[in-house]
């Protein structure tokens, strides 16, 4: 599982002019699912998500995480996160999960972390999603469930 995540003063996502989720102060991330991710993937990417300090105490230091401020935290499917654009022009996604299979993978994600986490918001896999967000600092985060980078 590969994520990015963006530390928020808000975002949200729509499907077909609608709202399906939206969080205020919190961490926005893109999924990316991969073919091997498991309930150990979850739990690691899961607790990152969550406990990752990225957002200021009282003396501007990031020394807090999602869960010390009570912020949201919304999920994004994104597929194009294993694309391979190494050779050539057009981006190659056979890296990532096919998309039934991702499909399933993203909803026991979700699951997971809404077991452990009260304030999930998500988007809607395989939907044509319009994201808005205010990147907060910028503070951008990248994870590799392989650990790659």
């Amino acid at each position: 599982m590969r994520a990015v995540l963006q530390r928020v003063s808000y975002a949200s996502v729509k499907v077909d002019g609608k709202i399906t989720g939206k969080i205020d102060t919190g961490i926005m991330a893109l999924i990316g699912i991969d073919s091997t991710d498991d309930e150990s993937t979850y739990k690691y990417i899961s607790d990152k998500i969550i406990n990752l300090r990225i957002f200021e105490d009282n003396n501007g230091k990031m020394n807090l995480s999602v869960n010390d401020i009570g912020g949201g935290i919304l999920i994004i499917p994104n597929f194009t996160l294993y694309a391979d654009a190494r050779k050539g022009r057009r981006p190659n996604f056979v890296m990532g999960a096919k998309p039934d299979e991702a499909e399933e993978i993203f909803n026991e994600f979700i699951d997971f972390i809404k077991n452990i986490y009260e304030n999930i918001q998500t988007g809607i896999f395989r939907a044509d999603m319009k994201v808005e967000l205010l990147n907060d600092g910028p503070v951008t985060i990248l994870l590799d469930s392989d650990k790659k980078f």
